[in-house]
């Protein structure tokens, strides 16, 4: 019979350990749909793209539905496919949780209580994001659906500096409607003809303890903030997927548009590639002449 050396019978422990043991889960990265990007006042999660062109990565960031999440953001592939694959990252944040029910909310509804500020998380999750993920913070198209489109009325609202442009779906103010807006904004709004749920002319919810807001009179605030004459849109356009109306004004700092669909609540196919071909001629990459 063979005898073990004291190092051979220690390397022999060693491996049999080593083979019994189960093997450790590597944590998944910060950010992926599985493990959010945590910052003081919440989370966040992130898709980069393959492939991008040099320098800083540009941004679509998304505020979810409610009873979403980030990670649902980041898995809904038809939405963020299209986005990712034109060279920008999408980032996700997670709404605030709710006990007893799934998915987070937004606080920001006038009249009720604030849990969060808001903005002051949306700011944490940009300069974080920027910081790991060297992203373009000079070029980040602020989205969101359903209550997370009213979050980002209310952003643009409160500071039209801090994002480059907005593209809210299926969303807007609540009453009462804000009266004034801290300057002027690069807008487009996207809405179903058919919805139900946020309808274009609001509705009260909560046997009326509160009540969504008209987007036609949250529209008209928009034009007073970016200084368009008149009511009338200076464009309309009719053809393909999406019925658009345009204001325009002589400032080239603003931009207003209203994209309208035929379908319910939801964000309709083919918006990704419209809202980056609007946020690409409003916001023209730098160097170029569009």
């Amino acid at each position: 019979m063979r005898l073990l050396t004291p190092l051979t019978a220690a390397f022999s422990v060693v491996l049999l350990l080593s083979l019994s043991a189960p093997t450790a889960q590597a944590e998944p990265a910060c950010g992926t749909a599985d493990a959010a990007c945590e910052v003081a006042l919440g989370g966040y999660h992130i898709a980069l793209p393959k492939s991008a062109s040099s320098g800083p990565i540009p941004v679509v960031l998304h505020f979810h539905g409610a009873g979403g999440t980030g990670s649902g953001v980041i898995r809904n592939n038809g939405m963020i496919k299209p986005i990712l694959e034109r060279g920008y990252a999408v980032i996700a944040p997670n709404g605030l949780g709710r006990e007893g029910r799934r998915g987070g909310f937004w606080s920001f509804i006038p009249g009720r209580p604030i849990r969060r500020d808001e903005l002051a998380f949306t700011r944490q999750v940009l300069n974080d994001a920027v910081e790991r993920f060297e992203l373009d913070r000079s070029r980040v198209l602020l989205t969101g659906f359903s209550i997370g489109g009213s979050l980002t009325w209310y952003l643009a609202c409160q500071a039209p500096d801090d994002f480059a442009a907005y593209a809210p779906v299926a969303g807007g103010f609540w009453r009462p409607h804000p009266t004034d807006c801290a300057g002027p904004i690069k807008m487009l709004h996207t809405h179903g003809w058919r919805d139900s749920t946020v309808p274009l002319e609001g509705r009260p919810i909560r046997g009326g303890e509160i009540h969504q807001g008209d987007i036609f009179q949250g529209l008209r605030l928009w034009r007073a903030e970016n200084g368009c004459t008149g009511g009338r849109p200076d464009r309309f356009n009719v053809k393909g997927r999406f019925w658009r109306r345009t204001w325009t004004t002589s400032d080239p700092g603003t931009a207003l548009q209203m994209a309208m669909h035929d379908g319910a609540h939801g964000v309709p196919k083919g918006w990704s590639t419209m809202a980056l071909d609007w946020f690409e001629s409003v916001v023209p990459v730098k160097g170029t002449s569009k």
